[in-house]
């Protein structure tokens, strides 16, 4: 659901192409783009999958800097990883860390932007309750 389900609950208005958001997507292998297509066809990339264990772990890197423009220097990427943690049959903890922030140019804006509302926080409610439907 994370990954091959990223597109439906990832939401419209968080993308940063200059067309309306079509299509957010996660190749769920590593190596895989981490990406967006907008309405008119153009892709914008957001990082790479560096680590993809289905139903336990992924680890994403993130190129977005603080002025929400992609850059392909890994140097100045950071990592976002993603455990699932099965709790009961039919419940599984998420835990998303976002680190390295350092890395980026303006990572204080890359660190408000994360953390505010429409962040990770308010992501992961989006994902829930998409994974509850």
């Amino acid at each position: 659901m994370f990954t091959k389900g990223f597109n439906t609950w990832w939401p419209r208005e968080h993308h940063i192409g200059a067309a309306d958001l079509d299509e957010a997507v996660i190749e769920p292998a590593v190596g895989g783009r981490y990406y967006e297509r907008g309405v008119d066809g153009s892709e914008c990339d957001w990082g790479q999958v560096l680590a993809f264990e289905p139903f336990g772990r992924l680890v994403l890197s993130w190129h977005l800097q603080g002025d929400w423009k992609y850059d392909p220097d890994p140097a100045k990427a950071s990592e976002i990883e993603v455990l699932f943690i099965a709790e009961a049959p039919d419940r599984t903890r998420v835990e998303l860390e976002h680190r390295l922030i350092e890395r980026h140019d303006l990572a204080e804006k890359v660190a408000e932007g994360v953390g505010q509302d429409g962040g990770w926080g308010g992501l992961l409610h989006l994902y829930a309750e998409a994974a509850a439907a």
